[in-house]
């Protein structure tokens, strides 16, 4: 968006016409208001960083009622508060406080960061205010935000015209790090974009929340503060000498002359930073105004911070609110904002806030540091209960788009857009841009979390993090892939280093007799859900999981020297093959291929298997030459799961029968799935997502992004290496192997070298840390064929 260099001056409304002029107002660039896109989804956990009460500040105040009014809109499960403390001993804070920086103390903000990503946070909400954070011009919140893992909106409550070096630097990188940001003015929008060059596209405009107060005569609460029949004025809020109470004090006489019956209430504490550095000097200085101007009487000061709740008493008894600024320079008011949603007559000063909120006639401005202006505008409203009355009607009217509960629907429709921005254009986190990455490179295989995942049962199919999550149990679908893993594992004997390989002799034993209790005999199928008290939880499975377990055997079959295990592999494989010729999934046709040509290389002489092989093979390339066409060649009219196994099983079956159609379609099938799952930017390799897939002249889903399609594209590019020798497919396959590596859209590594681990996926986001045994064998399978290849070499390119 273009903006002009220089602000136009526009004059203020008509009904303000004083003696001194006003200063020029600039034009404000449209804020867009935050817009819903239906397929993200709500964060589940939000963290809003800001300070909250009982610590008394305008911010904390914000917080705590922005935080209870998302709970009150979007249920307390999902929210947390991390407050900044400027003592050393805190304050008492509710139960919603899960952790509180140090001001000054940078190792609690980068301590934060930690506890946050820990937590599984979905959504940082930081609540940005100079003065607040320590370092130079808040600089230290700059080390919580590039240590996050993931996104941050930030509302800015504060957007300087004029910064200073280090305040331009700060709120440049926080603009930088933030996903969103939220302001409260058009002005600020404004300043962001032309001063801090801040994209428009990025901003998002959620006007200050403000109580849903009713609309009362304001005499319903005026006897709760002893000024019962008196015409009231009202100013509240944290005492500074920037406030220019003295202003209003000195138009009291002017006012008392027409009006003896009036009285201005003064409603706040001196600010806790005032007080430390000062004193209540401002506060004793206005008393001893009020008395040398002789209405001492009629000005009352209530020396205290004020609830939410007596504020909207305070605010409920004015006849008049006036907020009498001294600068121009304040682009957020809340005090303003609470006025407008009680539906006050309102006197203020021109600055920035004001300008925008009292616009078409909600309020009066007067200039700056001029109490006859102030004294003229009042006796005019008090004269004229019409005009005030009116003038009260449009603010609440205007004020009712301000409630706390839109406002809270503002934030969550912000946070929306972020997860729909991730997944749409996947954003690299600070922390993940500055981490080493080993790409190229293939680590050390190790065995602890299979170790960790593998009971007296089998292996289970589920973790929390990194520890097994028994209430899931366990499936043959995961079993079968163990017990591939474990024979390609003994197999292989030796790493590409020399280093001896030991894993547990029982493995594939244990595997192997969960395979052959889950076989039921009946019905010649396999179950695949195990619970954790070995009882089954179905009496057929799916025909995917029988596809890999005979895929399982016919490994076992082909490459176990364990006379045992091939012996009952052998039974179980002649029981379970023959329904496969029964099955309509493309994926169980593909698994089940894979294991029939396994045993094949093994046994090429079995004519039941070569014909079962030739039924399931013909099957998956008809289904190809049937739906394939020049843009879309592939087997299907959606890109699912698993997809890179319908290439590979193709490729294995063609090569193996010396059918040129079947090689060709395996070909030419995983050339186009591997170019669709290819990043348009950086190259990388991005899997199809499961949330959504991808249909046929449909969208392609980005997220959730698994490791079965990174290990599978590992499969499949190798076998056209073999099938080819050309080293394109070699690249290929380090392509999909680098996705675990950390060479993804968020360059987050999903390996975990202190297990031997995977995580289970990319989010938007984040990582999902949880280490499951699908994530963890498909990248452990991936591994030993990138090590199994005669010719080991790193990619050309």
């Amino acid at each position: 968006m273009s903006l002009p260099m220089s602000l136009p001056i526009i004059m203020p409304p008509d009904e303000v016409l004083e003696a001194e002029a006003l200063p020029p107002r600039p034009t404000v660039v449209p804020a867009a208001p935050p817009r819903l896109r239906p397929k993200a989804s709500l964060p589940s956990r939000i963290a809003v960083i800001g300070n909250y009460l009982p610590r008394q500040c305008g911010i904390a105040t914000f917080t705590t009622d922005l935080c209870a009014a998302i709970s009150a809109e979007y249920g307390t499960a999902r929210l947390l508060a991390l407050p900044v403390n400027d003592t050393e001993q805190g304050y008492d804070y509710p139960a919603r406080v899960r952790w509180s920086l140090a001001q000054d103390d940078l190792t609690s903000y980068q301590e934060a960061a930690e506890f946050l990503n820990f937590n599984n946070i979905d959504m940082v909400c930081l609540q940005h205010e100079y003065g607040i954070f320590g370092g130079a011009a808040g600089s230290h919140i700059l080390h919580l935000l590039r240590g996050l893992k993931m996104p941050a909106v930030t509302t800015l409550h504060t957007v300087l015209r004029e910064p200073n070096p280090d305040q331009l630097t700060v709120m440049e990188e926080i603009a930088e790090l933030s996903d969103r940001l939220i302001v409260m003015s058009q002005l600020s929008s404004q300043f962001l974009q032309e001063i801090y060059k801040v994209p428009g596209s990025k901003i998002d405009m959620v006007p200050h929340g403000v109580p849903d107060l009713p609309f009362l005569d304001p005499n319903f609460y005026k006897d709760r503060f002893g000024v019962e029949g008196k015409a009231v004025l009202l100013t509240f809020g944290l005492l500074s000498p920037n406030k220019g109470i003295e202003n209003v004090i000195q138009a009291m006489p002017q006012i008392l002359s027409k009006h003896k019956n009036a009285a201005y209430i003064v409603a706040g504490a001196t600010h806790p930073h005032i007080l430390r550095r000062e004193g209540d000097k401002y506060r004793a200085s206005l008393q001893a105004l009020a008395k040398e101007v002789g209405v001492e009487s009629q000005v009352i000061f209530h020396d205290r911070f004020v609830s939410p709740e007596e504020m909207a008493e305070f605010i409920g008894a004015a006849d008049i609110y006036i907020t009498p600024y001294r600068y121009e320079a304040q682009v957020v008011s809340g005090t303003l904002a609470y006025a407008l949603g009680a539906g006050k007559a309102i006197i203020s000063t021109p600055y920035w806030h004001a300008l925008e909120l009292l616009d078409d006639r909600r309020g009066a401005l007067v200039p700056f540091q001029n109490p006859a202006a102030i004294a003229q505008k009042a006796v005019e409203l008090l004269d004229t209960p019409a005009l005030r009355h009116a003038m009260r009607k449009r603010a609440y009217l205007f004020a009712r788009a301000m409630v706390w509960k839109k406002a809270a629907q503002g934030y969550m429709e912000s946070f929306t857009r972020v997860r729909s921005d991730r997944i749409e254009t996947p954003r690299v986190q600070f922390s993940s841009r500055i981490a080493e990455k080993s790409l190229n490179e293939l680590p050390e295989l190790k065995l602890a979390h299979v170790t960790t995942l593998t009971d007296d049962v089998g292996m289970l199919q589920h973790a929390i993090f990194t520890i097994p999550n028994r209430a899931e149990g366990y499936t043959t679908d995961d079993n079968a892939r163990a017990l591939i893993f474990t024979v390609l594992l003994a197999q292989l004997g030796v790493d590409h280093s020399g280093k001896i390989l030991s894993p547990n002799p029982d493995w594939p034993f244990r595997y192997l007799a969960f395979l052959e209790h889950a076989f039921h005999p009946e019905k010649k199928r396999f179950r695949n859900f195990l619970g954790y008290d070995r009882r089954w939880m179905e009496d057929q499975g799916s025909e995917d999981s029988h596809g890999r377990a005979l895929w399982a055997l016919g490994t076992l079959l082909a490459r176990s020297e364990n006379f045992g295990l091939r012996g009952a592999a052998g039974r179980l494989f002649e029981f379970s093959l023959p329904p496969a010729l029964e099955f309509s999934s493309p994926r169980a046709w593909a698994y089940t291929l894979l294991g029939i040509q396994e045993y094949l290389n093994s046994y090429p002489g079995d004519r039941d298997a070569q014909k079962i092989r030739c039924a399931l093979g013909g099957r998956l390339l008809d289904l190809y030459e049937s739906i394939h066409t020049p843009d879309w060649k592939w087997f299907e009219n959606v890109l699912a799961y698993g997809n890179a196994r319908l290439s590979q099983a193709m490729l294995l079956a063609g090569s193996a029968c010396a059918d040129d159609r079947m090689v060709s379609a395996g070909l030419i099938s995983l050339d186009w799935l591997m170019e669709t799952q290819r990043c348009q930017t950086n190259g990388h390799f991005v899997p199809i997502g499961s949330q959504g897939f991808y249909h046929q002249g449909g969208e392609k889903a980005r997220f959730d992004q698994q490791p079965i399609e990174a290990g599978g594209a590992v499969s499949a590019c190798l076998e056209a290496y073999r099938v080819t020798g050309d080293s394109r497919w070699r690249d290929e396959a380090w392509r999909a192997f680098n996705w675990f590596l950390g060479d993804n859209d968020l360059q987050l590594a999903l390996y975990d070298p202190e297990t031997g681990g995977c995580r289970d996926g990319l989010h938007p986001d984040r990582v999902n840390q949880n280490q499951g045994a699908e994530s963890t064998l498909s990248f452990l399978m991936a591994l030993l064929e990138m090590r199994s290849l005669q010719n080991f070499e790193r990619p050309e390119n």
